[in-house]
């Protein structure tokens, strides 16, 4: 088991743009999806990680909503190698969290349809559509391998951004 430290803002690598990955590349794949699997696991209710959140410029994420109680579609565990969106559609401001700025909490405006082509580790070509909680836990991900946070996509930080509530 290979848990990761999850790197927090302010740190320069997670406002950095990952590079795509190559065809020869099956051994870094292998290793940091691997990694994000367990990382992602070791956070109660966590429903995704992106490469650069543990150090790796590389455009990796894995999501999983699969157990969450807001995701109403869900594709099961998702290990997307250069993920991409291709289609969007709608609207939805909702609250988002990320283990890179645990404090804190936002309301994020976000597609509510997305379609998503990736390859699978082993290079397998992947389409994703789906919508709601799973789309935008996609796209929150897919930021991350830009280096933008959900920080950067609220309208106001005076009245859209919140302390995470602590439930345990």
């Amino acid at each position: 088991m290979a848990v990761r430290d999850v790197l927090r803002f302010p740190h320069p690598t997670l406002k950095q743009t990952a590079r795509p990955l190559a065809e020869d590349d099956d051994e870094v794949v292998e290793r940091v999806a691997r990694d994000l699997v367990d990382t992602m696991r070791s956070f109660p209710r966590c429903a995704g990680i992106a490469a650069p959140q543990i150090g790796e410029l590389v455009r990796l994420i894995i999501v999983d909503v699969s157990e969450h109680p807001k995701a109403t579609t869900s594709h099961g565990e998702l290990v997307l190698v250069n993920p991409r969106v291709v289609e969007s559609s709608g609207a939805e401001v909702a609250r988002e969290g990320c283990l890179s700025i645990p404090d804190l909490t936002a309301n994020v405006r976000r597609a509510t349809h997305v379609t998503i082509e990736a390859l699978a580790p082993g290079g397998a070509d992947r389409t994703i559509e789906t919508e709601g909680f799973e789309a935008r836990c996609l796209l929150h991900e897919l930021d991350h391998l830009d280096g933008v946070l959900f920080l950067d996509r609220v309208d106001s930080l005076a009245t859209d951004v919140f302390r995470r509530k602590n439930y345990g």
